[in-house]
């Protein structure tokens, strides 16, 4: 008897030894285009957000932006899919007023002025699906050239709720406004 429960209890740590390994997951490698997050207000002390920008960030590796982003035409304004945008309250954003709500963010490139498009569509990949029919808002920002390059494109948002975008030397702002 002590024989077979010996035979039954190796029996059982075998099993369990062999389905652990099945049960076992396998995860991705680290995306080459990390997800990222900004904020209005940006400091993590203060929960009642008035936006936040959800946003994968590409990095140049030796490209130019041009090559990445190229001028006139619709860019889904990051890596992967097109960025979310969430105004919880009616916002000025530019010279237009948005109403509360998710958004898709994109952009057109330009040499003096990038184009940001508010628009309607949500979980788009990329631009391949844009359509501008679905746009609410477009506002113009002026390209400004800064001295320190970036290497991920990043957005921000200062203290006044200006949300600024960078990559490489290239600096653009929207002023943003909530109601």
């Amino acid at each position: 008897m002590k024989k077979l429960t010996g035979i039954v209890a190796f029996v059982c740590i075998v099993a369990l030894f062999f389905s652990n390994n099945l049960q076992a997951q396998t995860f991705p490698k680290l995306d080459k285009s990390p997800m990222d997050a900004a904020t209005f207000p940006s400091d993590y002390k203060n929960a009642n957000k008035f936006i936040k920008v959800i946003y994968s960030r590409p990095q140049l590796k030796n490209r130019t932006i041009e090559q990445l982003a190229p001028a006139g035409k619709v860019w889904r304004t990051g890596a992967n899919e097109a960025p979310e945008i969430t105004f919880y309250k009616d916002t000025n954003f530019g010279d237009k007023l948005i109403k509360a709500g998710t958004y898709s963010l994109f952009t057109i490139p330009g040499e003096e002025a990038w184009t940001v498009i508010i628009n309607k569509d949500l979980n788009t990949w990329g631009a391949y699906y844009y359509n501008e029919a679905n746009d609410v808002a477009r506002v113009k920002a002026p390209v400004k050239m800064a001295d320190e390059s970036v290497e991920a494109f990043s957005i921000s948002f200062d203290e006044k709720g200006t949300m600024h975008m960078g990559w490489g030397n290239l600096r653009l702002a929207v002023p943003t406004a909530t109601k």
